[in-house]
């Protein structure tokens, strides 16, 4: 499945992904109500946190909007790899932090 960015500056970017859709990303629709029922003005020169970031998809998607920054947070040992790797093409310029932890245990 293609996963992309839908809107802003890194709008068309594709986001890799499992192979094995071992993750169920949030689809277009979903992420264009989230992010109109957010409003432009919540999200510009917003720090954001993508928790259970998976490879990104939220977090890129606010990136991409206007966010100043954004923390990803994922656990998966088979995903971080892909959401470095996302983090690191599309948003080389932006200040980001990725960890890998699960955080029902921290």
């Amino acid at each position: 499945m293609a996963l992309r960015i839908i809107s802003g500056r890194f709008r068309r970017r594709i986001l890799k992904t499992p192979p094995d859709q071992s993750t169920r990303p949030y689809t277009d629709r979903v992420r264009q109500i989230v992010f109109d029922r957010l409003g432009e003005d919540r999200i510009v020169g917003a720090r954001v946190a993508d928790v259970f970031a998976g490879v990104g998809t939220m977090g890129m998607e606010s990136l991409s909007r206007g966010a100043a920054t954004c923390v990803f947070i994922e656990a998966g040992p088979d995903v971080y790899p892909l959401l470095r790797e996302n983090v690191q093409t599309i948003a080389p310029d932006v200040p980001t932090v990725c960890w890998r932890t699960d955080v029902r245990r921290t």
